[in-house]
């Protein structure tokens, strides 16, 4: 209860510090009375549509991550499970790249997240056939190695054939991930599959606590392996699709932060699901805010600030987990 509360005014604290920091000087009260009474004309369209939409998909974007990240590790047993393992996010990826390159995105305000929607359903779709409905845990994580190697390449090849290097160069960028100039737009058409998402994810929890004795273990406690499984593969498509169609790609966040938090629950993977979503949030808020803070004219992206602060703590992670007696 008590890591509980903490995550959980962590969170709140840094959300509400998300909606203060922007480059115009304006104090805090103030910024507080334009949001919530909407008298203040610009002060307000700037709370209003630029600021509380990076914090909501800061929030709901870091907390996706963060549950599928611990459910997906539950469900493998491996500490090295991460979201994107299943290829939804490389699919994703890729959608966005075809609608940059095609000028869908140019010409149509919603093409390039509809596009990398629809393709992160298409790379479901695709693992759930090469996977098969009966494949092991070593099927799933190599038919989604192979659907991530796949959407790489194809994206590689979209890159090295770009004529324009004005697209070729949006790409790039688009793909080190960023919530700058998001709108209630995008808050909107990610809320819908990140509902479904954490629903379906939300309910692993018995099953994942069942399965740290083995399947067949689990099996005979009455806990459908299946259902859990298909559970598992819709929840972090809806959520990690969702959130790479309107932010790009961000990563370690579904992979360090379970681990920091899996000492403090006690390993129990049913109290690490809420706890890393929690954790999530608060990572994503504190790595957004960080970029507008830190060389906020060079427009650093969170993307790359992410994977700057996750490799070393989880090469950290790794050293210590060495060390320990086994």
């Amino acid at each position: 209860m008590r890591l509980t509360a903490v995550l959980i005014m962590g969170t709140i604290t840094l959300f509400v510090t998300s909606l203060l920091i922007g480059p115009a000087a304006v104090g805090p009260g103030e910024s507080i009375a334009a949001l919530v009474g909407g008298d203040a004309g610009a002060l307000t369209l700037v709370m209003r549509e630029i600021r509380l939409p990076r914090a909501l998909l800061a929030l709901m974007i870091g907390a996706s991550l963060g549950l599928a990240g611990a459910a997906m590790q539950g469900y493998l047993r491996n500490p090295l499970a991460e979201p994107g393992l299943i290829g939804v996010s490389g699919s994703a990826a890729l959608g966005a790249v075809l609608a940059i390159q095609t000028g869908l995105a140019a010409s149509f305000v919603l093409g390039l997240p509809l596009a990398a929607l629809i393709s992160a359903l298409a790379g479901v779709a695709l693992l759930l056939l090469l996977a098969g409905p009966h494949g092991s845990s070593l099927t799933l994580i190599l038919a989604g190695i192979a659907i991530s190697a796949l959407a790489a390449a194809l994206t590689s090849l979209v890159l090295n054939l770009s004529p324009n290097p004005f697209a070729a160069n949006e790409i790039v960028f688009w793909l080190m991930g960023s919530l700058a100039d998001r709108s209630m737009t995008h808050v909107w058409l990610a809320l819908p599959f990140m509902l479904v998402g954490l629903f379906c994810l939300a309910g692993l929890g018995r099953g994942l606590d069942a399965l740290t004795l083995g399947e067949d273990a689990a099996a005979a406690m009455g806990i459908r392996l299946m259902h859990i499984r298909y559970l598992l593969i819709f929840g972090t498509a809806a959520v990690v699709g969702a959130g790479t169609a309107v932010a790009g790609a961000i990563g370690f966040v579904g992979l360090v932060v379970p681990h920091i938090l899996r000492p403090l629950v006690g390993a129990r993977p049913s109290l690490l699901l809420w706890a890393s979503a929690l954790g999530g949030a608060i990572m994503l808020l504190a790595a957004d805010i960080a970029v507008r803070v830190i060389l906020p004219s060079k427009d650093l992206k969170l993307g790359v600030l992410t994977a700057l602060l996750g490799a070393p703590l989880f090469l950290h992670l790794i050293v210590k987990t060495r060390r320990e007696p086994e």
